[in-house]
């Protein structure tokens, strides 16, 4: 490590809905100071801004100066919040979600933000949730098994829609004059470092599991072809790119991105990353059998292992993508604070609004509370946590939320149970897919906004059988985006070195209640059936469902 005690790194989150920043302390990891910047656009999912024209199902796009006005606001802001003298910077990191991806001209520009594309909405950011690439994906998916890919198993056997070539491939099919303009299909992780260093640099993280970037390669320009004749040199045109190590200098920060974020010109900045990913160093997770599950919008489990396995429905495995020397695994589930939000927004009677408010806390909150002094199935219930489809293990965005067993007597406090106990019992499914595959789970350490909600927390323990353990910070990505900083300027020779200095965790604090378990797995059977019932084959209902919505939704645009 240098000799400079008084040394800083700042790291910037990039999420779903916000920004944020902190400053961190080279030396013992200590966040001296925090900001967030919300997004003005949020997620288009409904209209495109420019126009005001609707969106179809399934879509979800970002504008990408909402990323830049998070330089401009969330980093000036934390330094002023740590009152740092940014002179004493010596590194910048950052992360985002994945797969976003951005269609750009050579120089980095987003397509959206030239006149002739602003009203087309496929010039858009699309944003990781993005699901209207399935057709795209099972495509994919159809033709690497068929002709028995050998990168396929890396992925658990199945692409998702949410990546980067089934959204490609939805780009030249559905909008070829954005496809012939694109120069650059662009992961946002690493087009935000473009923007702070003026170089474009792919980062390993986002090549390998969502790039399907396996030993070198990327898929083939003969499977390419097959896809679609005009698709065979997407990897050639519009993807290849030199890759970075994780942790490494991508360059140093411009003239321009300095005046942007009030840091001192010329200091390193990281080759970019993934929130989940970032977020194992920051939980000390860097051995293997720790999974990190990454909780806030969705939640993504990423642990390192020693060997490598081909674990069913896992979203990728990747050597050294955590760590080096070690093989990460990444799995997830596409909603779960979503559908919370959404159950908030869209079904809970005013009342309960306003009793919340009454007592000056939130919806959550007293939902939590009365949930809480239920006892284990005393609502009646079970769900199906695929509200946004299911990322892991079925890989299938297709699919859709359903509860069980509601009658007249079911209030919002036992729907609200049920959904938690969902995405426990969907991270369950996840868990046991890695054990039964030969990698071991010993620890689960738990990251994101939702660790504060202690029922859900204890819900999470007595379902998964295990104890948890959570991270010792608020801001886990940005403090793992402040670590990969440290790495890159020269401050610790590693991320293990970063991760035992930096790194915070609070081990074991939630503990599996041996009475809970027991009650939790005869549920869990019942989940179980129903997950294999809808998600495999005995019943497609949920699919044949989304046709009909898409048939009339497509009726009543050709009506306006």
């Amino acid at each position: 490590m240098t000799n400079d005690d008084d040394a800083l790194v700042v790291g910037v989150d990039f999420g779903t809905l916000s920004g944020r920043a902190v400053v961190v302390r080279v030396r013992d990891g200590a966040e001296l100071g925090a900001a967030v910047h919300e997004y003005r656009h949020g997620v288009v999912d409904r209209v495109l801004p420019a126009t005001g024209a609707a969106l179809p199902p399934d879509w979800a796009l970002q504008v990408p100066q909402d990323y830049r006005d998070v330089l401009r606001s969330a980093v000036p802001a934390a330094l002023a919040d740590a009152g740092a003298d940014p002179a004493r910077v010596i590194g910048v990191g950052t992360d985002f979600t994945a797969c976003t991806m951005v269609p750009t001209t050579a120089d980095g520009t987003p397509l959206c933000e030239l006149p002739e594309f602003a009203g087309n909405p496929h010039a858009y950011v699309k944003l990781w949730r993005h699901h209207a690439a399935q057709p795209q994906a099972d495509r994919i998916n159809e033709l690497a098994a068929r002709r028995r890919e050998k990168w396929l198993p890396r992925y658990g056997g199945l692409i998702s829609a949410e990546w980067e070539f089934a959204k490609g491939l939805e780009l030249l099919e559905e909008a070829p004059e954005v496809y012939a303009a694109m120069d650059r299909w662009v992961e946002a992780a690493d087009w935000i470092v473009w923007q702070l260093t003026g170089r474009y640099v792919r980062n390993a993280c986002t090549a390998g599991y969502k790039g399907v970037y396996q030993d070198g390669r990327y898929p083939s320009r003969d499977f390419l072809a097959a896809l679609d004749p005009g698709f065979a040199d997407f990897v050639a045109d519009k993807v290849e790119q030199p890759i970075g190590a994780l942790g490494a200098r991508a360059g140093t920060l411009t003239a321009a991105a300095a005046a942007w974020t009030g840091l001192p010109e010329g200091i390193a900045v990281a080759v970019g990353n993934v929130d989940a990913h970032v977020t194992a160093p920051a939980a000390r997770a860097v051995e293997p059998g720790q999974m990190v599950a990454i909780m806030g919008t969705s939640t993504c489990h990423v642990m390192s292992g020693d060997v490598l396995r081909e674990v069913p429905g896992m979203c990728g495995v990747v050597d050294g993508g955590i760590v080096p020397g070690l093989w990460g695994y990444e799995a997830g589930q596409s909603g779960v604070g979503d559908i919370f939000a959404w159950y908030m927004e869209n079904q809970v009677p005013p009342r309960y609004h306003e009793q919340a408010s009454e007592r000056g806390i939130s919806v959550h909150d007293l939902l939590s509370e009365l949930a809480a002094a239920q006892e284990i199935g005393e609502h009646g219930l079970v769900a199906l946590d695929w509200h946004s489809g299911n990322r892991s293990v079925l890989v299938d965005h297709e699919l859709s939320g359903i509860v069980v067993g509601m009658t007249l007597g079911t209030r919002a406090e036992d729907v609200y149970r049920a959904l938690v106990e969902a995405t426990a019992f969907g991270t369950r499914v996840i868990i046991d897919s890695f054990t039964d595959a030969g990698v071991p789970v010993r620890e689960l350490i738990v990251a994101g906004g939702l660790l504060r909600n202690p029922l859900l927390m204890q819900i999470y323990a007595d379902v998964v059988n295990l104890p948890l353990s959570v991270i010792g910070s608020a801001q886990g990505p940005a403090l793992g985006s402040a670590l990969h900083a440290a790495v890159a300027a020269g401050a610790y020779p590693d991320i293990r070195a970063a991760s035992a200095a930096m790194g915070a965790k609070e081990p074991s604090v939630y503990q599996p209640v041996r009475a809970n378990v027991a009650a939790y797995e005869r549920l869990f059977a019942e989940y179980a059936e129903l997950y294999d019932h809808f998600g495999r084959g005995g019943n497609d209902v949920m699919h044949r469902l989304r046709a009909i919505r898409r048939a009339a939704v497509a009726r009543r645009e050709g009506e306006d």
